[in-house]
């Protein structure tokens, strides 16, 4: 049976790129390998889906740095806005909660996959469960598609199948076998926004506690930089920095900061070389802390070390920073030396945890790495290599913060896509 268009994987960029192409009376078939659709998008934002970020074209493409001018064409095809305006005409309300990220005023991502799978319904384009593709190849008229039942022939097909972050939804990279094989460059593939691992224990001893606001720096460690016996202290400036809220678990650090920087992490030659330094106090400068300190010294020295330090950051944060520190957590404010002060401020501005590695794909929420953006026209996202072989979103080199910008991407790609093939 041959179609117009095929669209291999019923993901969030699947099932748009296809219902794009099905509205324009492309005769569209959807192939998935699982016997649901949208397993990644059910398990997104914590089962809530983080549709997309509240902000403009611009906004996205910043947030991508580098890799944002490919997508001025989908951004300008399908926005932040016009993506919301797509939900809330199919009964999704949304709502901008106060990190920017957009999600569905209920809460809940089954309204946003049954939103997708009522507008595809009525698009006329067939879905297909259970039917992974175990092979792919170029024909003289279209593209040959092979599953385990059948075989298919089609003018035009979209890969849409993600990349390789939670394989348990099926996600485990099989496209880039398949599109190397076609002539495709597949940049390496790595985990990113997946939590990160130490093993110092007072870190894991802390699990369970957030800090609502913390700048977090990706720097390589001093052990790392020692040469000959000499620290070069001066080589070591942030490869990243974020800021916002983390959480400390059991096997290390979660939440948005540390999963944005994870993918510095998975990125470097020498993961165990580097470490995190925390300011759990960005609000406030380290002379400042530092004179708080000595001036509640000086009006209240009987007060306990650990009750004035309790005002900056929670109780048990503040005991594991004084210990770590050298500090005594018994001392009475009057005994505090300007030496003690520097160094429970520098623990509350510096402090380093050494970094053992990451999570992985495992518990990664996005993939990067993939198909270079090199091969791909970022006007159409037709392969510059492949005529009628379009690609969108994750599996594609392209991956941004958390935040709902990596389903914008996808979405705004798929759209491009679908209104080209």
């Amino acid at each position: 049976m041959r179609w117009d268009v095929i669209v291999v994987g019923a993901g969030a960029a699947g099932l748009l790129g296809a219902i794009r192409a099905a509205e324009r009376g492309r005769r569209t078939l959807l192939l998935e390998k699982n016997r649901k659709p949208g397993a990644k998008i059910l398990m997104s934002g914590g089962t809530r889906c983080n549709i997309t970020h509240h902000t403009d074209a611009r906004g996205i493409v910043a947030a991508y740095g580098h890799q944002g001018r490919f997508l001025h064409s989908s951004l300008a095809a399908l926005s932040p806005a016009d993506l919301v305006a797509l939900f809330e005409a199919e009964g999704v309300a949304t709502k901008v909660e106060e990190t920017g990220k957009v999600f569905p005023e209920s809460d809940r991502a089954t309204d946003v996959l049954a939103a997708l799978v009522r507008r595809l319904d009525r698009s006329g384009c067939e879905l297909r469960l259970g039917e992974p593709l175990v092979g792919l190849s170029k024909t003289d008229d279209g593209f040959r598609l092979v599953t385990p039942t059948s075989e298919y022939d089609a003018n035009a097909i979209i890969i849409t199948t993600g990349g390789q972050s939670y394989p348990g939804c099926g996600t485990t990279g099989d496209a880039y076998r398949w599109l190397a094989e076609l002539g495709h460059t597949i940049v390496p593939p790595r985990p990113a926004l997946t939590p990160i691992t130490t093993n110092s224990t007072w870190v894991t001893g802390l699990k369970g506690m957030t800090i609502a606001d913390v700048i977090l720096r990706v720097v390589v460690s001093d052990r790392a930089l020692v040469s000959g016996g000499t620290k070069q202290k001066h080589k070591n400036k942030p490869l990243d920095q974020r800021r916002g809220s983390f959480l400390f678990t059991h096997f290390g650090l979660s939440g948005p900061v540390a999963l944005d920087a994870s993918r510095t992490i998975t990125g470097h030659p020498e993961p165990t070389s580097l470490d995190l330094e925390c300011d759990f106090l960005p609000t406030k400068s380290a002379d400042e802390i530092e004179a708080e300190l000595a001036s509640e010294a000086a009006s209240d020295g009987k007060k306990q070390l650990l009750g004035m330090l309790s005002r900056f950051v929670p109780r048990r944060l503040g005991e594991a920073l004084l210990e770590q520190a050298g500090v005594n957590a018994e001392l009475k404010a009057a005994e505090l030396s300007k030496q003690l002060r520097r160094q429970i401020v520098e623990a509350i501005k510096r402090i380093r945890i050494p970094v053992s590695g990451t999570r992985g794909f495992k518990k990664a929420e996005v993939t990067a790495g993939g198909v270079s953006l090199r091969e791909v026209d970022s006007r159409t996202m037709e392969s510059k290599l492949v005529p009628n072989l379009f690609l969108a979103g994750e599996v594609l080199d392209l991956d941004g913060p958390i935040g709902g910008y990596n389903f914008q991407a996808a979405f705004s790609t798929a759209w491009l896509a679908g209104s080209n093939v």
